[in-house]
């Protein structure tokens, strides 16, 4: 860090403590402002958890709640998944998820010090290990690293988001692979896998049978080396094909799309067929996005046929599953679409002078947008609440 970096935190930190000096700390009305916890204001952990690879739960902001989550979240998949059928992983599995070889979530702390109390929902909620104006200025500068300027912008807190959530999603992928692989050689072939339950007890027609998502065409499009075996790398692909990089895979999944899509089954797709359906997939993408590059008409079929016509490269009024490869990622958006929502509305609701920015006393005057994830939902006074967003 440099010697302007350095000069800019100490003058940043002399603020924020001058805030804070006088701010309310233990009683009042305005509490939940300045880290501290009233009655109104308990830090809950999250109590039920969904194991469906395609939920999109919001990423805890600080590395050291999801720590407490994903401790949490271990236990009930154990109980829900391995101790009726797999008795043999639970040491294993209990192994890794406390610590042993994964890499580190940003801003990891280690011992954590909260592994002492017997509720770590107690450690949260005692302002004398764990206040939240603390936990920001701690956190701050992790964040404010491109470039280190004394601001959070949405891209960097993206960032952030997108490092913890590939965190929470290779330790649930490593987690799911211990299982399936039967002779432990830290690979999945197709014969060892098996779909998990939700898929298992569904009809023919769900979204798990209907999609294809756990038929052999999918998993050979995985295996990106085509050594008949799935890595971790490509059984992550396997469970979040939205995320690869994998051009097999991304082409398997406008197959997918177009098997779906095609209502005359004559393995493309028709203006008509787009317009019901995809296309209002795509618009809503970039829409949320702030991003759409197609005018909207007064006639909603305008610019669906702009779109439709750019993506018809051989011009012969169809889509064939190449020809879908340039809006796939609107179809089924990546980590980073979610990522960016999450920040968008993080600074939507913090950032005071609406410079799209944060400083650290804009972020340390909304306390809870960063900590709503585990605000506690029952609490009828939810101003900073999104559990409605992202839940």
């Amino acid at each position: 860090m440099g010697k302007a970096s350095v000069i800019l935190y100490i003058t940043v930190g002399i603020l924020v403590l001058f805030l804070v000096s006088y701010s309310p700390k233990k009683k009042g009305d305005h509490d939940h402002h300045h880290g501290g916890h009233n009655q109104h204001h308990r830090l809950k952990l999250r109590s039920s958890f969904n194991f469906k690879p395609t939920r999109h739960d919001p990423v805890p902001f600080d590395p050291l709640v999801a720590d407490m989550e994903r401790r949490r979240e271990d236990k009930e998949w154990e109980r829900q998944y391995i101790d009726h059928s797999h008795p043999e992983l639970v040491s294993h599995s209990q192994k890794e998820t406390t610590g042993g070889g994964h890499e580190h979530a940003p801003g990891h702390e280690s011992q954590p010090e909260w592994e002492d109390f017997m509720d770590a929902e107690d450690y949260l909620n005692d302002e004398e290990k764990f206040n939240v104006t603390d936990r920001l200025m701690l956190l701050f500068p992790k964040i404010d690293v491109s470039p280190t300027d004394g601001f959070v912008t949405e891209s960097e807190l993206t960032e952030w988001t997108m490092q913890s959530s590939a965190k929470e999603v290779v330790h649930r992928t490593q987690r799911d692979l211990d299982v399936h692989d039967r002779n432990k050689d830290g690979f999945i072939s197709f014969s060892e896998y098996e779909p998990p339950s939700w898929v298992r007890k569904s009809d023919n027609n769900s979204f798990g049978y209907d999609m294809g998502w756990w038929k052999e065409e999918h998993f050979n499009a995985s295996d990106a080396n085509g050594d008949g075996l799935l890595n971790l790398t490509e059984f992550n692909d396997f469970l979040h094909p939205a995320d690869t990089k994998n051009p097999k895979l991304l082409l398997w999944l406008c197959k997918e799309e177009v098997r779906e899509r095609d209502s005359d089954k004559d393995g493309k797709i028709s203006f008509e067929e787009f317009f019901h359906g995809l296309f209002d997939t795509v618009r809503n993408y970039e829409e949320d996005n702030h991003n759409s590059t197609h005018p909207y008409h007064d006639l909603p079929e305008g610019p669906a046929k702009q779109l439709f016509a750019q993506l018809d490269k051989n011009d012969d009024g169809y889509l064939s599953d190449v020809e879908l490869l340039p809006i796939i990622s609107k179809i089924h958006p990546t980590e980073h679409y979610y990522a960016k929502q999450q920040a968008d509305y993080i600074i939507s609701q913090a950032d005071s002078d609406k410079d799209r920015r944060l400083t650290l006393a804009e972020m340390i005057e909304h306390p809870y947008v960063f900590y709503s994830a585990i605000f506690d939902e029952d609490d009828t006074d939810d101003d900073y609440g999104y559990h409605d967003e992202f839940r």
